[in-house]
C-alpha cells in the first residue's frame, strides 16, 4: 500500500465534523479512487469537551492547533475556524512548515490570499480553497482548470444563499425585508447576526477570490464595491418584476479584455427574469463564467452547508493525495496571482443600465422635473412605472424607472440635483441592471 496521506484538522465546528463525518461515511468510495489513502491523526479546537456528530477518538481531539502543526508526519492541514486571525497565522505557519494546507476562508483569502499563494509556491506545496466559493459547486476548479485555455471576461453570480433566500421570499410573497429576514432565521438559513451576509461582505469576498483567479490580479475585499440588500422594498421587486426583471444580490467581475481595468462589485441588481441566473431561487448558488473561446458557462447548486463545504474540502484532500508527482505545484504556477498586480475600473466610470425609485410630490411636474435632471446628464428612460398612494393626492407618487445606457458618474449627478429640488420627497434609490 502507498505511504498515506496524513491529515490534521483546525476547527471542529458544523463544517468540521461535516468533513470528519463524510470521511468516515465515504471512506471505502474515497480509498478507492486514490493511490494513497487519506488518514485524519489529529484535530484541534479550543473546545475540547463537547461531543460532536462525528466519528473520533477522544485522544484526537487536542486544544492547541500548534501541536498538529509542528507534527512532521502531518503532511496536510486542513483549516476551518474561519475569519482572519488566528487563522491567518495557523495557516502561514504550516506553509512554512512545509504542509499542503487546505481551507474554506473566503474572508481570509480575500485580505491575505496572494501572500499566502506566494508562500505556498516558495515553500513548495499547495493552498487549496475550493470551498472558499460556492460551497459544493466545484467553481474554483473549473476556472483553474477546466476554463484554463480560455481568456476569460466576466465571472458574475448569486454567491450568497441567505440572501437569495430572503429575495425570494421577497417577491413570492411582497414580504418586507424585515418579516423575509425573520423568516430566513427560523428557518436557519440566517445567522443571529446577519450583518456579513446581508451587507454583501460574504458575497464580497467571494468574488475577490473569483476575479483573482479569474484575472490573475491580485483583487482584494478593498476592491470591491459593496452594497447589501438592506434598503430593498417591495415596490422595487413588485415594479422589477412589472417591467420583466428580478432582483438578486450579484457578485460582478468583468473586464473587455486581458489588461484592461476590471469592475469588481456587488449589489442587489435587476435581471431578467428568463435569464439562468433570474431563475436560481431559495438557498441556491448560481455562477456565470465568461471568456473566450468557450462562450457562457454556468454552475449551479448549494454554497453553503456541512455537507457541501466538506465535499469541496474533501475533494481538495482527494487532489493532493491522487497526484504524487507535484500536483499543487504545478497548479500554484499556473495560475498565479501576483500581489499588487491589478487594474481597477473605478466605481464612477462604470457604464450600465440603472433602476432608480423616486418618491415625489403627486402634482403636475414631477416626470418633468426627473425628465430634465436625467436629460442635462445624457441619460434617457427606457421604462417607467408610476405607484399612487392614494387618489387624493396628499401622498407622495414613487416612480420607478429603468434608463438607457449610462455612466454611473451621470447618474449620480441627476440624482442629486433631483433630490435638491422641491417636488422630491424622499432620497432616491438607485440600483443596477444587467442584461
Amino acid at each position: 500500500m502507498s505511504k498515506p496521506l496524513v491529515i490534521g484538522l483546525i476547527g471542529f465546528g458544523n463544517i468540521g465534523s461535516g468533513v470528519v463525518r463524510t470521511l468516515a461515511e465515504r471512506a471505502e468510495l474515497i480509498h478507492s479512487r486514490l493511490p494513497r489513502p487519506i488518514v485524519l491523526k489529529t484535530v484541534a479546537d479550543k473546545d475540547t469537551t463537547t461531543k460532536r456528530n462525528a466519528p473520533y477518538r477522544p485522544d484526537q481531539l487536542v486544544g492547541d492547533a500548534m501541536t498538529l502543526i509542528n507534527d512532521p508526519e502531518i503532511e496536510a492541514v486542513i483549516e476551518l475556524v474561519g475569519g482572519l486571525e488566528p487563522a491567518r497565522t495557523f495557516v502561514e505557519r504550516a506553509l512554512r512548515a512545509g504542509k499542503h494546507v487546505v481551507t474554506a476562508n473566503k474572508a481570509l483569502l480575500a485580505v491575505h490570499g496572494p501572500e499566502l499563494m506566494a508562500l505556498a509556491e516558495e515553500k513548495g506545496v499547495g493552498l487549496l480553497f475550493e470551498a472558499s466559493v460556492g460551497g459544493g459547486i466545484p467553481i474554483i476548479r473549473a476556472l483553474e482548470q477546466g476554463l484554463c485555455a480560455n481568456e476569460l471576461t466576466s465571472v458574475q453570480g448569486i454567491l450568497n444563499g441567505t440572501c437569495n433566500y430572503i429575495l425570494t421570499r421577497m417577491g413570492e410573497r411582497e414580504l418586507p425585508f424585515a418579516q423575509a429576514l425573520d423568516e430566513a432565521k427560523a428557518q436557519g438559513y440566517a445567522e443571529p447576526d446577519p450583518t456579513y451576509d446581508i451587507e454583501g461582505y460574504d458575497t464580497a469576498h467571494k468574488i475577490a477570490i473569483l476575479a483573482s483567479l479569474a484575472f490573475g490580479m491580485d483583487i482584494r475585499f478593498k476592491d470591491v464595491f459593496t452594497q447589501g440588500i438592506t434598503q430593498l422594498e417591495p415596490a422595487d421587486i413588485k415594479a422589477a418584476r412589472e417591467m420583466g426583471y428580478t432582483i438578486k444580490l450579484l457578485g460582478i467581475a468583468k473586464r473587455e479584455a486581458a489588461g484592461a481595468p476590471a469592475e469588481i462589485r456587488v449589489h442587489p441588481t435587476l435581471i431578467p427574469l428568463n435569464s439562468p441566473l433570474g431563475k436560481v431561487n431559495g438557498v441556491f448558488n448560481g455562477i456565470l463564467v465568461n471568456g473566450r473561446p468557450i462562450g457562457t458557462t454556468m454552475y449551479y447548486g448549494r454554497g453553503a452547508g456541512a455537507d457541501a463545504t466538506s465535499s469541496a474540502v474533501i475533494s481538495d484532500l482527494m487532489a493532493l493525495a491522487a497526484d504524487e508527482r507535484g500536483f499543487s505545484r504545478w497548479r500554484d504556477n499556473r495560475l498565479r496571482v501576483q500581489p499588487g498586480v491589478k487594474v481597477i475600473k473605478p466605481m464612477d466610470a462604470l457604464e450600465t443600465h440603472y433602476y432608480i425609485r423616486f418618491t415625489m410630490a403627486d402634482r403636475p411636474g414631477a416626470m418633468a422635473t426627473i425628465g430634465r435632471a436625467l436629460a442635462d446628464q445624457g441619460v434617457s428612460i427606457r421604462s417607467m412605472i408610476q405607484h399612487q398612494s392614494d387618489d387624493s393626492g396628499n401622498r407622495p407618487a414613487t416612480i420607478s424607472i429603468v434608463t438607457h445606457l449610462a455612466k454611473e458618474k451621470g447618474i449620480q449627478a441627476a440624482i442629486a440635483s433631483i433630490e435638491g429640488h422641491e417636488m422630491s420627497a424622499a432620497k432616491a434609490f438607485v440600483l443596477r441592471v444587467e442584461e
